[in-house]
């Protein structure tokens, strides 16, 4: 009962931590919510997404991390004082429905010596699933920071050390701590799961396990929200570096476009992708402009006039269900 206890009150504060995490999303994904940069799949370009987008997906993933955290709360907010086998043999039960009205908790309906442990469990796992969550993120900061992308960057302060040996350094260490915090806080889960397993009514193996991953889990977590939060807050973001990514391939990231405008005018889906790729490669290669090289291709022009390949290369194509995404995620407000 006393761990309930302390993880009801560990999971008080790591749900205020995920306020300010949403709150601060929110923030940031309203301010970029039309800032187009390019959507990457396996890493490389596929087509345009906004800023305010990656936040918003974010905001929806952590959003689902309150809400499983406040079920794992409610799953853990159990007390047991029902003596040494569970029976009240001993102690009326009550005793324990007092003990628990007091300390917040609700009477455990049926237990052991101790509660069981799948509850337990079940909270250490959706603090793994949290940690995952804020990796995630994390990764996400750490590769658009990469000098050849630099679309957002970690809020450097004056004078800060970016590396002890190369003074122009600007690193992302906020991101990669964070990296490595998850890694801990997932480390925990195993053993809370094997402690479910105790022999009868019970044994003491999991009380060692408990008394390290309980505080541990709990605060590394608390560590790693408060430090993300700051990081959303600060994070510096740089939409003409953005813009010049999405440019980078020379219009390459309208071919699918291209390939539905080809297969809505006759062409089949096989003729289609052929000949979008064979104009498509040469860009990639840097060796002309995607557009030019279409408006140049007979058999394309048997589909598709200048002005219809025109078309095909709107930006704002890619953005105009944006307003409905957000609406989803952050309400019609």
């Amino acid at each position: 009962t006393c761990l309930n206890v302390q993880l009801t009150r560990a999971a008080d504060l790591l749900l205020a931590d995920l306020d300010r995490v949403l709150a601060a999303l929110k923030t940031r994904a309203f301010e970029h919510k039309m800032t187009p940069t390019i959507g990457r799949s396996h890493g490389i370009h596929a087509e345009p997404v906004t800023f305010g987008l990656k936040l918003a997906y974010a905001y929806a993933e952590f959003s689902r991390a309150r809400e499983r955290l406040v079920a794992a709360r409610k799953e853990v907010a159990t007390c047991a004082i029902s003596g040494a086998v569970g029976t009240f043999a001993q102690i009326d039960p009550r005793v324990e429905e007092h003990v628990a009205k007091a300390m917040g908790l609700t009477p455990e309906p049926v237990s052991t010596q101790v509660i069981p442990r799948d509850r337990h469990a079940m909270f250490f796992a959706t603090l793994g699933v949290i940690a995952s969550s804020v990796e995630r993120f994390a990764t996400e900061i750490r590769h658009l920071q990469r000098t050849e992308v630099l679309e957002a960057e970690e809020f450097f302060s004056e004078g800060q050390k970016g590396s002890s040996a190369m003074p122009h350094k600007r690193n992302p260490v906020l991101s990669e701590n964070l990296t490595g915090l998850a890694r801990m806080v997932r480390a925990y889960v195993t053993p809370a799961m094997e402690n479910v397993v105790l022999w009868h009514e019970r044994d003491i193996s999991h009380s060692s396990v408990e008394r390290m991953i309980g505080p541990d889990a709990t605060v590394t977590l608390d560590f790693a929200l408060v430090r993300l939060a700051g990081l959303i807050e600060k994070l510096l973001v740089y939409p003409a570096n953005m813009e010049k990514n999405l440019d980078r391939l020379g219009g390459l990231v309208h071919s699918q476009r291209l390939l539905i405008a080809l297969t809505q005018k006759g062409a089949s889906r096989e003729d289609s992708y052929k000949l979008v790729q064979r104009n498509a490669m040469p860009v990639w290669r840097g060796e002309g402009d995607f557009r030019t090289l279409l408006k140049a291709d007979a058999d394309v022009k048997k589909y598709l006039t200048d002005a219809e390949i025109d078309e095909q290369f709107d930006l704002g194509y890619h953005l105009k269900h944006v307003d409905t995404i957000f609406r989803r995620v952050f309400g019609a407000a």
